[in-house]
């Protein structure tokens, strides 16, 4: 294969290809596992592990269960973010590759409420928490691997990625869901819902397989042969970029977009209010998810002409506005304004926001802290994210007008994210080198008001 040297960098071409090749399929993989816990957690588990309680405080329950995972992932971040810019960024991907696999295929496993009692939705619980540890330092390390190994005029193409591998494994989870939700009732509750956790033991072997040969970054290598790895990364990071992990922080709330959609709106959507049917929203969520890989690329590659401000903020600001319509649909049971709006929202301006994130959250640091800065940054956003689904269970209201609250909630998370987005440096354009050091931003100044 050619190592000719791309025009923008220094880097050989098919090495950012095999870096954003990894990343892809690791992060659908590994994501894949994620995302059908939140498709079970709307649509299966509210049966299975809380059947003594009604249905509304039940789905309450189940989805309070899905946002755990969101409280260990800060944890999981400062944890792996650390050893990620200590040992490196390969070690840590693999490991929390395994991780996910073995917490994803042990929920199988878990019996129901009526075979053990409490004891179930506890066991429950222990495999979410890490499923979240897990994924704190996938996307982490899926993004400064593939950033640091892109070239400087594409960072945000070839880092969007980690994002289409995300949406990859969302389409996946969904399509498996898919399947087994037209299975009776009975069966899907009793052994139907175990076979999408099962099938988490290809991620393991695949993920392994792809991951296992793809060199350490070049950055990190420079960093470790200079013996300039710091030695307590988090409190560097804390010392000398707080700004931009808090900055990053604020910016990880347009995360609420996802859960909305892609949680809460399942189990709202097929509530005894609404009653639409699981397999219409599940095709509502894998169309919009269809177009997003499409649109992801796009978007990165736009953030490398004009810059991240301007894609990130159209996004966040454009999924305020889209909430509204959308969330009015769902409640009305419109299936063709859901399936419109939906798409929209999910598949096109959302994915201006979560396709560009990758290099924009991780062009704020340097080196010595981008895994651990970009980690803990947006795992602390994702964590006030996450319980979004229990939030929105809680507030919504009944009859026509019950949509608002959710709609208000989502608004604004995704208003302060696009607000906060204004506050921080351009830096499309700086060299990776240079990246959240003085000099990168002396010279971001200097292009941004060129």
């Amino acid at each position: 294969m050619s190592t000719t040297l791309d025009p923008g960098g220094t880097a050989p071409v098919h090495v950012p290809r095999k870096a954003a090749l990894a990343s892809f399929v690791g992060s659908a993989l590994e994501y894949y596992d994620f995302f059908i816990y939140g498709a079970a957690a709307g649509l299966v588990f509210p049966d299975v592990f809380f059947p003594d309680s009604d249905p509304a405080t039940a789905t309450l329950l189940s989805l309070a269960t899905f946002g755990v995972a969101y409280v260990a992932r800060p944890i999981g971040a400062v944890i792996i973010g650390h050893f990620g810019d200590k040992l490196g960024r390969k070690k840590m991907l693999v490991l929390t590759l395994l991780l996910m696999g073995v917490s994803t295929f042990a929920i199988g496993l878990i019996p129901s409420y009526a075979s053990i009692g409490v004891a179930a939705p506890i066991l429950l619980v222990l495999m979410r928490v890490l499923q979240g540890l897990s994924a704190a330092g996938e996307q982490a390390g899926a993004n400064s691997m593939t950033l640091e190994h892109a070239p400087d005029r594409r960072r945000g193409f070839f880092t969007s990625f980690t994002l289409q591998g995300t949406q990859a494994g969302l389409i996946l989870a969904n399509l498996v869901f898919l399947a087994v939700a037209t299975l009776p009732e009975d069966q899907l509750l009793s052994w139907g819902w175990r076979i999408p956790f099962f099938l988490s033991a290809l991620v393991v072997a695949v993920g392994y397989w792809v991951r296992r040969s793809l060199p350490e970054t070049p950055e990190f290598e420079k960093e470790k042969e200079a013996d300039e790895v710091a030695k307590l990364p988090v409190a560097v990071l804390f010392r000398d970029h707080w700004a931009s992990v808090l900055r990053v922080v604020l910016c990880a709330l347009v995360s609420v977009v996802s859960t909305i959609i892609g949680t809460w709106s399942l189990a709202q959507g097929t509530s005894d209010e609404i009653g639409l049917e699981r397999t219409t929203l599940l095709w509502m969520v894998i169309l919009a998810n269809m177009v997003a890989l499409l649109s992801l690329p796009l978007w990165a590659m736009l953030s490398d002409r004009i810059g991240r401000r301007p894609v990130f903020v159209f996004g966040a600001l454009g999924s305020a506005v889209l909430a509204f319509p959308f969330l009015w649909a769902l409640q009305h049971a419109n299936v063709g304004l859901v399936f419109l709006f939906g798409i929209l929202l999910s598949g096109v301006t959302y994915s201006a926001a979560n396709g560009i994130w990758p290099s924009f959250y991780g062009e704020m640091f340097d080196t010595k802290v981008r895994y651990s800065g970009t980690a803990i940054g947006t795992q602390v956003g994702f964590a006030l994210g996450g319980f979004s689904p229990t939030i929105a269970a809680a507030i919504v209201g009944k009859g026509p007008d019950g949509w608002l609250p959710v709609a208000l909630l989502v608004a604004g998370a995704a208003t302060v994210a696009g607000l906060c987005a204004l506050t921080a440096r351009e830096t499309a354009h700086v060299p990776t080198a240079q990246l959240g050091t003085r000099l990168g931003n002396t010279r971001d100044r200097t292009l941004t008001h060129a």
